[in-house]
């Protein structure tokens, strides 16, 4: 079993959960501001829709080799997500479900060596093809708490706390607003691991999930601990705003797809 099965079988269950909680909602529902500022929930539901169809677009790239952009441009993003936001609340819904089985028939068309294929986002860096079920993943489970309707990032599965966490960490190099990050055992407090010499801030020390709530900006990291840097506990508060989040992948992925993501022992 590769990466792949692991995040196809993950996502098809995310996906059922977000498509159970957009079942719920009504006309006046998403007309209600989500959590993301100057969206409703309505464009959030438009924006996972058309990122699915995105998503089809990359995996043909790899799967024929004929370069497909995510998106013609990022003015024809903004006008799709503009365009889907005020329908009615069945629409939505068709629309979400029908675009993630889209996205699920097309990777289930790719061929093992076009997983292999480097595709690019909107932004850099290029990525092999074997990302992108990775990249759906992560919209889909991030845009589900962006809704405000019951399902936050208290609710994510451990198994994408871990991975985002581990990718998140991987690209934060140079722009880390902290000296060092510190994942500790929700239950036990346990220094679980321990990211140093990132930059010239504080020490951050929280559980894996409040981290990337931090980090992924659905939270302000209030309750975060923060120390001198290699130094003992000091105080709860809030540490630096993070950097812009996400980038589209971590630099220098491997072309194989791996038989896990992260790697053993990460």
């Amino acid at each position: 079993m590769s990466v792949i099965d692991e995040i196809e079988r993950e996502l098809a269950e995310a996906t059922e959960r977000l498509l159970a909680t957009a079942a719920g909602l009504t006309d006046e529902d998403l007309r209600a501001p989500s959590l993301l500022p100057g969206w409703t929930r309505g464009h959030v539901l438009a924006h996972v829709a058309r990122n699915a169809d995105s998503y089809v677009n990359l995996l043909a790239w790899a799967r024929t080799g004929v370069r497909t952009p995510q998106y013609a441009s990022a003015r024809a993003r903004e006008a799709g997500i503009e365009a889907g936001a005020g329908r009615p609340a069945g629409e939505q819904l068709a629309d979400l479900r029908d675009s993630a089985e889209r996205f699920a028939a097309a990777a289930g068309r790719m061929p093992a060596d076009a997983w292999t294929a480097s595709v690019s986002g909107m932004n850099p860096p290029d990525h092999p093809a074997w990302y992108v079920p990775i990249r759906r993943l992560r919209e889909v489970e991030v845009h589900h708490a962006d809704l405000g309707a019951g399902y936050g990032w208290a609710d994510w599965p451990e198994t994408y706390v871990r991975r985002e966490l581990h990718d998140t960490m991987l690209w934060l190099g140079d722009e880390s607003p902290v000296g060092e990050v510190v994942a500790l055992d929700p239950g036990t407090g346990e220094v679980l691991r321990t990211w140093a010499g990132l930059g010239d801030g504080p020490a951050v020390e929280g559980t894996p999930r409040e981290l990337l709530a931090w980090l992924s900006g659905r939270t302000d990291g209030t309750g975060l601990r923060l120390a001198s840097p290699q130094g003992r506990l000091q105080q709860a508060g809030r540490p630096p705003s993070p950097p812009p989040w996400p980038k589209p992948s971590p630099a220098g992925l491997p072309a194989e797809p791996p038989s896990s993501w992260p790697p053993a022992g990460n």
